[in-house]
């Protein structure tokens, strides 16, 4: 397998686009004479080398000089704690570690650290690609440690479109971190295909990265369900014009979806479903939440996806091959991994009910937390909804919901009057059982996000 950097259109000469950070701008094209190692490329050549920078550019450009040459890389972002990344380095037996001037991540002892250069510097660099290099990604969950992730490129990047005419007029963002699995796609698509991408930075202000997207005339742009409520809350979703808009990682309700065709109706909406483990399944762009049965019945090229318990499994070449110094076993002996994901079929569509670890136990009777959000987010007052368990001795659980309204300014207004509530509940009570009834509902002016970008859902 060909190294990334041998994957890039512009490794030939080739003019490619630009990574446009928050405070910065780089020609990819530029990087054949240069280096964001500072000249040290050979001396991490075999190594395994943690990638811990404040900033996702140096992370994006660091990529590009150490596949094939790394022994192995694992993509950190910056809310891991010391604690986490000490535990991550040690499991993945790191020996260096590459920061940038903004980090603030504590190097565990024994490994050596490495600076990137605040840009390129000229470097006559002999790009050889001796190996395979092994990326090690995070899992995205809420609460404990992450399970590391190993994949390469042939597994993330294989089924990539390439470069062709129309790759290169496009202009991608996301609102997602690179570093994670959903934001790593787009960064390899702009990479592959020599277009443009705009990088979002942590505690970035919406508004602002809004308008550097605008500037760089973002033509595709992709994040969580979460990430688009938030941004269409702002009120900034005006300020770009996108061509396609891509929604993955949490459950799009229909809700969420025709939200964003009503705001860009001239854009393909559309949503994907993809894992850290699996890899992308399939992309959906009809505008309906969920998926055709057709993709279960008919395997779409490599990819087959099964449902197996009311879980929905998946096998393809884009799955990761292991879980990193880990008791857990990634997949079956048949090769499909447990996504973790639950779907139920209705009339030839399959639609999400929730992950398998959140069901919700109410005296014994099963509740998916994204099912009740899903009837509340159709009420066009509610912007975002969070539903969780509150222990109760009789029931073993009470269900709780938290609503932030679409005009933040009725907030107030709700709360001191039952009307609003009173007319979400009934709503439930027509759509859901009396068991998945909330047995409370608040409003609250915000929900909180992880760092991947989903809905924070604490342990009852």
């Amino acid at each position: 397998m060909k190294s990334l950097w041998e994957l890039c259109p512009y490794s030939d000469g080739t003019p490619a686009g630009n990574f446009h950070a928050r405070r910065d701008s780089i020609a990819l094209s530029g990087l054949a004479g240069a280096s964001i190692l500072g000249g040290k490329l050979e001396s991490l050549r075999d190594r395994c080398i943690l990638l811990a920078t404040h900033e996702q550019l140096p992370t994006a450009l660091a990529l590009l000089e150490l596949d094939g040459v790394a022994r192995r890389v694992v993509l950190c972002t910056p809310d891991l704690t010391d604690a986490q990344l000490a535990e991550v380095a040690s499991a993945a037996e790191t020996d260096a570690m590459l920061v940038d001037g903004a980090s603030k991540a504590a190097a565990p002892k024994s490994v050596e650290i490495f600076v990137a250069a605040e840009r390129p510097v000229a470097e006559d660099l002999q790009r050889r690609s001796t190996r395979s290099t092994e990326w090690i990604l995070l899992t995205s969950g809420t609460t404990g440690q992450p399970k590391l992730v190993v994949h390469d490129v042939a597994s993330l990047a294989g089924a990539l479109p390439r470069q062709d005419a129309a790759a290169r007029r496009m202009t991608w963002s996301t609102f997602y971190d690179m570093r994670r699995y959903g934001g790593l796609q787009i960064y390899l698509r702009a990479v592959l295909s020599g277009s443009d991408l705009v990088l979002s930075s942590a505690g970035e202000p919406i508004k602002e990265f809004l308008m550097r997207a605008a500037a760089a005339r973002v033509t595709h742009i992709s994040g969580t369900p979460s990430h688009w409520r938030r941004a269409l809350m702002s009120g900034d979703t005006g300020l770009i014009d996108p061509e396609y808009v891509r929604l993955s990682g949490e459950v799009a309700d229909q809700t969420v979806l025709d939200t964003l065709r009503s705001t860009y109706p001239k854009a393909r909406i559309a949503h994907a479903f993809a894992s850290t483990e699996a890899g992308v399944a399939f992309d959906v762009n009809d505008g309906l939440a969920g998926f055709p049965r057709e993709f279960v019945d008919q395997p779409r090229g490599a990819i087959e996806l099964k449902v197996q318990d009311g879980t929905l499994w998946i096998r393809s070449g884009r799955t990761a091959s292991r879980y990193l110094n880990a008791p857990a076993v990634l997949s079956g002996e048949d090769g499909f991994v447990d996504t973790g994901d639950m779907v139920e079929l209705e009339a030839d569509r399959y639609y999400f009910r929730g992950r398998k670890g959140g069901i919700i136990n109410v005296g014994g009777l099963k509740v998916y937390p994204e099912e009740v959000e899903s009837v509340l987010n159709a009420d066009p007052r509610v912007r975002v909804s969070r539903v969780m368990a509150r222990r109760n001795p009789i029931t073993g659980a009470l269900i709780v919901a938290e609503v932030v309204l679409s005009d933040p300014r009725e907030t107030d207004a709700a709360v001191n009057h039952d009307s609003v509530k009173d007319e979400l509940l009934q709503a439930c009570r027509r759509a859901l059982a009396a068991h998945k009834v909330p047995a409370m509902l608040r409003f609250v002016p915000s929900l909180e996000l992880t760092a991947a970008g989903k809905l924070v859902r604490p342990n009852a």
